[in-house]
């Protein structure tokens, strides 16, 4: 993966602080959003509101087991009608939106405003274990309604309400222009601290302080924090244990092979009349905007294959 930021690939750290009672995860994405965003053809304010549901799903899919899988959705009544990111327990994530062109004016302190942009509506968080290898489990799902579309707020909502975990959560993503009409990623990233149980009132009081005092994840990813370094930030001076550092980046599970499988399963009489009106087919993943093109002889294929298998 080519995803970096300052050099660095984009990665995302786990830890433990107060005997385990305060877990943390923090991570710098900027080659990830970056990557959606061209991928997508985003707005500036759709690239904000896209970059930090894709950071907050890698932050809340931090612990998956292998073969686990987490999808956040958020069914929005704003201009981009709706965004949904998915991760696994690889680090890999792929995401989109329903109108990547949507935009809003700018709010008053003179920022992309996510909220507007996102609207009301509701937020969906699932659960999925070993769906990709046949080992199906009933998938968990939780719903919150959107509190304010600036989306991590809404992630804060959603663990305190239907996971019932108290969590700090900073999400941030900082699109500049550097010519008229022309935007980039500069910065990407987030972090979040969850409270368990039992955790003691004055060190949660501490952090509580510290975070409220944390400068915007975006510029400190910018002066060249990594992931630990949001961590230090956000905690002040109570100590932490990292217990794992992994990459991350935009990847989807998206192949020519399972687009063709697709087509292929296609009724016969409708594969027939692709083949003689369009002469091939062409499939577009929501998820990577990637297109998959099968080709006249490819398809005449596939129908020889659906004749002979009618006949059978």
């Amino acid at each position: 993966m080519s995803d970096t930021t300052n050099g660095h690939r984009d990665s995302l750290v786990r830890a433990t602080a107060a005997d385990g009672l305060i877990r943390c995860m923090a991570a710098v994405t900027t080659g990830t959003v970056a990557e959606a965003a061209r991928r997508h053809g985003t707005s500036g304010t759709v690239t904000a509101a896209l970059g930090r549901t894709l950071t907050g799903a890698l932050l809340l899919g931090a612990g998956q087991k292998e073969f686990d899988r987490l999808t956040v959705q958020v069914e929005c009544d704003g201009p981009v009608r709706g965004i949904t990111a998915e991760t696994n327990a690889r680090g890999r994530v792929r995401g989109y939106v329903r109108e990547p062109s949507a935009d809003v004016p700018l709010n008053a302190q003179g920022k992309f405003d996510v909220g507007a942009v996102v609207g009301g509506g509701m937020l969906y968080v699932t659960y999925e274990s070993g769906f990709d290898i046949g080992l199906y489990r009933e998938p968990y799902r939780g719903a919150v309604p959107i509190v304010s579309g600036e989306i991590g707020e809404d992630f804060a909502y959603y663990l305190a309400k239907s996971e019932q975990i108290p969590s700090a959560v900073m999400l941030g993503v900082l699109v500049r222009a550097r010519e008229p009409g022309e935007k980039f990623v500069e910065a990407a990233g987030g972090l979040m601290i969850q409270v368990m149980p039992g955790a003691d009132s004055a060190t949660v009081a501490a952090v509580e302080s510290a975070v409220s005092r944390t400068p915007h994840t975006t510029a400190l990813i910018r002066e060249g924090a990594r992931p630990p370094d949001l961590l230090r930030a956000a905690l002040g001076g109570v100590p932490f244990e990292l217990l794992e550092e992994r990459e991350v980046g935009f990847g989807c599970t998206c192949s020519y092979e399972r687009a063709a499988s697709l087509v292929s399963s296609i009724g016969g009489a409708e594969l027939e009349s692709m083949l003689r009106d369009d002469k091939g087919a062409a499939l577009t993943c929501h998820f990577c905007n990637e297109t998959y093109r099968i080709d006249e002889s490819a398809l005449a294929e596939m129908v020889a294959r659906s004749r002979d298998g009618a006949g059978a």
